[in-house]
């Protein structure tokens, strides 16, 4: 006969605590981006055993022959998990039976509207349900709206049969990758956790803090949800108002980057953002709009919000008109002039485009029928986006080739770029990163834009 306490341990739901107890859990991590590469190495090497799932079959190869397709992290930060035993890789829904627990790790962009776009979270959520089991712990780390966990999640896994609570645990953890930062790796990121319930919030605690060093428990997914949006919110308004002052201070002929470096003298109330060509990346050009969106949801209007986003929105544009006063300056209509675009990652150092502000910079030239090519050491083709398609190939960075042109815009100040070079042979450089402040005494004509 077997005792109610003989049942009770060997629920479902004491398996998984077990299994997480003892870093024995499968974890399936969906979509190995970004994001979910560097998290699905980091609970690897505490121990868990990996299921990479994405749907990308080139991924699946890669990571079968232990080769990047992230190219900051390179082959030898790719192999430290692919060459385990504790890992596989696939792009088998079926294999998200074998998890105990299961990471989204997948885009959230905006519409063409600029909605939020949650068609990759809810197809995720639909696999998930249509593959899962009892005992699973369902953790959603892409970046979203206060409440998609528990109204749009929820919804699709309780079609699955199960219950919520008592057979899966859901929790919301938000990444907070930052590709190319040196000195931090995944595990040294303090997560924030919120579960769905206590059960869920206690199980996603334990489970993360077996990899990484600090864990920081929430009183509920919304509040992680909203914190993860406040964080990107904050950095988009105050970049705002950096790319806003810096085109005022440009009329009043004050070098806003001096000002900036003036003004983080002060030790105390002052934290200094720096302006540019526009946003890019996944989180800080697109979170805003979603709480935005939200907002509007609930009948309040977030003016100060989507002022930000207008104001970051518009500064290809005010690159380009920059571009053409200084063409013009030079003696030249725009529409005969060959320009250079150097860098086009949307941060220094990476080969990542997404929300690229150099896109948008490079169609406007285009549209002006200006000959535009651009430079980049880490991105040799231009890759596919969803809003832009360029034809282009990365053109070396030569001295007859920066002769050839009659402008060169600094988009992305990338530390491989030979910036003396640039201002030895340069006629004209636009520079939207203050990058040629490390050039002493350039022939180049230098405009801060």
């Amino acid at each position: 006969m077997t005792s109610s306490n003989q049942i009770e341990s060997d629920s479902p739901t004491k398996v998984l605590e077990n299994r997480i107890d003892s870093c024995a859990a499968t974890v399936a991590v969906i979509g190995m981006g970004y994001v979910g590469f560097p998290l699905a190495r980091a609970l690897n090497h505490a121990g868990y055993g990996i299921i990479g799932f994405d749907v990308d079959d080139r991924k699946i190869e890669m990571m079968k022959r232990g080769e990047s397709y992230l190219g900051h992290f390179g082959d030898e930060f790719f192999r430290s998990l692919t060459d385990g035993e504790r890992f596989t890789p696939t792009s088998d829904p079926a294999s998200i039976k074998e998890a105990d627990i299961i990471l989204l790790c997948v885009p959230t962009p905006l519409g063409k509207n600029q909605e939020p776009d949650l068609s990759y979270v809810l197809q995720s959520t639909k696999m998930v349900s249509e593959n899962m089991r009892e005992g699973q712990l369902i953790v959603l780390e892409s970046t979203t709206y206060p409440g998609t966990t528990r109204e749009e999640m929820l919804p699709i896994l309780e079609d699955s049969g199960f219950v919520h609570g008592r057979d899966f645990f859901v929790a919301f953890s938000p990444e907070r990758e930052d590709p190319g930062r040196a000195g931090m790796s995944t595990a040294q990121i303090p997560k924030l956790v919120g579960g769905l319930d206590d059960k869920s919030t206690d199980l996603a605690v334990n489970f993360y803090s077996k990899a990484i060093q600090q864990v920081h428990r929430v009183s509920s997914a919304e509040i992680a949800e909203a914190a993860k949006i406040l964080e990107n919110v904050y950095r988009a308004v105050n970049i705002a108002l950096v790319n806003e002052l810096k085109m005022v201070f440009g009329h009043l002929d004050i070098d806003v980057w001096e000002v900036i470096e003036a003004a983080s003298t002060k030790p105390f109330g002052f934290q200094a953002f720096y302006p540019g060509p526009g946003l890019g990346g996944h989180c800080i050009p697109i979170d805003p709009f979603y709480l935005a969106w939200r907002a509007k949801q609930v009948g309040y209007p977030t003016r100060f919000i989507e002022l930000a986003g207008e104001i970051n929105s518009a500064m290809p544009r005010s690159v380009v008109d920059r571009v053409v006063e200084a063409v013009r300056e030079q003696g030249k209509n725009i529409s005969d002039a060959k320009i250079m675009v150097s860098g086009i990652a949307y941060k220094p150092d990476i080969d990542d485009i997404r929300e690229t502000p150099a896109a948008p910079i490079i169609e406007l030239l285009q549209s002006l029928q200006a000959e535009v090519c651009y430079h980049d050491p880490h991105c040799p083709v231009f890759p596919e986006m969803k809003k832009h398609s360029l034809d282009l190939a990365s053109v070396d960075l030569s001295p007859e080739t920066i002769e050839s042109m009659d402008c060169v815009i600094i988009v992305t100040d990338h530390a491989a770029v030979d910036y003396e070079m640039l201002g030895k042979h340069a006629s004209l450089v636009v520079d939207t990163r203050n990058a040629m402040d490390r050039v002493d005494a350039p022939a180049a004509k230098i405009i801060k834009a």
